[in-house]
């Protein structure tokens, strides 16, 4: 049976143009299977229905709408012939052009298609690359801060009979309308004055407030229909309290630890204060070591994808016309993109194999984050489409590991750094600095490089 032939013409160093031609005998199978679809929804007189014949079928509703359903169903399984033919390695929506319909046994089908593709990337040397990050460094204040974060987390709150001021606990009204309907309303919510997590101008609005009292003030949604919509918003203060913290002591070292004493606590809070010192060095060599293979290896970004997902972002946030905004979101995707593109490269030259413990440890780690079970979690990534982005991911994460893994790491005294200090007991210290890396480079939408 003859084969489908496609040749390929580079438009640019990511993005091709495929001319494809589709003998009428590779064709065939999906007229037949129009025929019987289009067969099985008519009704004609003298026939029961699916029993019509191929050439009534024609008759009553044209040849051609009969060719253009089985081209239709058909293009996708030849457009993957065509990929595999020539090797490239699509991202993005193709672009297709369909030359000649055959309405003949004679003729062939003929089309064209556009699409992006992946860049081929040329990695610098990185084996022995070497990275300067801070001196590990441990200061009394580091060891207090250590101890406070203890401290707060068996601290009490205490009511105080003065006006709000920051650190301070609040129980809160909140209630916020737009144009005239209530969007939003909570009572009895516990706020720390400060801190800056809902909405924008609360903090602003609560200070200087005492117990019974309402203020008004404005200030733009943060999610739902009408995100970024500015809302009139209500709150009134029902309480305000501080925390009072434990003091260090050998009753609190027996309450809050293993330890029996004060002086043991501290001991193993600045052991803790090292050991985090330590990993701060791990997350610092790992951004240089990226940074450095990323502004030394030149890697062409396909416009149209960046097009199509800074259109998609801004469309979301309804900032379409927001220019200022569209500009940093170009420079967030090209980056994001380029650091895809150079780990998926360097996976590629290290051989870099995903097995099922780390894709359950990825999806576990993620369905923590998002507040899920993890069944759930698997269950609404398969349903969406998104099991192989999440493989791609965990991939580059040990990509990453690997190069970091061949870099030579010194702090600015020239000492060097022993990224497997950073996890007693044997784990790889690189797996675990990369571990917290931001899903920066993940957020680019997945869809559009299937």
């Amino acid at each position: 049976m003859p084969a489908v032939k496609s040749a390929v013409e580079n438009l640019s160093p990511t993005r091709v143009k495929l001319t494809v031609e589709v003998p009428s005998e590779e064709l065939q199978p999906h007229v037949d299977a129009a025929l019987k679809s289009i067969g099985d929804q008519i009704q004609v007189p003298g026939f029961r229905k699916g029993k019509v014949p191929a050439r009534i079928i024609e008759q009553r509703v044209g040849k051609g709408a009969v060719i253009q359903e089985a081209v239709n169903e058909a293009l996708p399984e030849f457009f993957g012939k065509a990929v595999d033919e020539t090797e490239i390695d699509p991202i993005g929506q193709p672009e297709v052009d369909i030359t000649e319909v055959p309405m003949t046994d004679e003729e062939n089908l003929k089309f064209t298609v556009e699409v992006d593709v992946r860049p081929e990337v040329v990695l610098p040397d990185y084996d022995g690359l070497q990275i300067q990050v801070d001196n590990l460094e441990v200061t009394d204040a580091d060891v207090q801060e250590k101890l406070t974060e203890l401290r707060e987390r068996f601290g009490t709150l205490v009511g105080v009979d003065r006006t709000a001021e920051n650190g301070d606990f609040v129980s809160i009204d909140l209630r916020a309308e737009a144009a005239g309907e209530e969007v939003d309303s909570v009572e009895g919510v516990s706020y720390e004055v400060g801190s800056g997590n809902m909405l924008e101008g609360i903090d602003e609005a609560l200070l200087g407030m005492s117990k019974g009292e309402t203020k008004n003030f404005s200030a733009p949604l943060a999610g739902g229909d009408q995100a970024g919509t500015v809302a009139d918003c209500t709150v009134t203060v029902q309480s305000v309290k501080v925390r009072e913290l434990p003091e260090v002591d050998d009753e609190f070292a027996q309450m809050a630890s293993e330890f029996d004493t004060a002086a043991e606590l501290r001991e193993d809070v600045a052991k803790q204060a090292e050991q985090a010192k330590k990993f701060e060095q791990g997350i610092q060599a790992r951004d240089k070591v990226l940074e450095h293979l990323l502004e030394n290896t030149d890697i062409a970004i396909p416009e149209g994808i960046v097009e199509t997902e800074v259109h998609n972002h801004l469309e979301q946030e309804s900032r379409l016309e927001d220019d200022e905004h569209r500009a940093e979101v170009d420079e967030q995707t090209r980056k994001a993109l380029k650091t895809q593109f150079l780990l998926d490269a360097i996976g590629k030259a290290e051989e870099v194999e995903v097995g099922q413990p780390e894709l359950i440890e990825y999806l576990m780690m993620q369905a923590q984050q998002y507040g899920m079970e993890p069944n759930q979690f698997a269950q609404m990534l398969d349903q969406q489409g998104q099991v192989e982005g999440m493989v791609g991911e965990v991939a580059r994460r040990k990509a990453l590991a690997a190069a970091l893994d061949k870099a030579t790491i010194v702090d600015a005294d020239g000492n060097a750094v022993d990224l497997e200090e950073i996890t007693p007991g044997g784990d790889d210290g690189a797996d675990e600095v990369v571990e917290d890396e931001s899903a920066e480079a993940s957020e680019t939408t997945e869809d559009e490089q299937a």
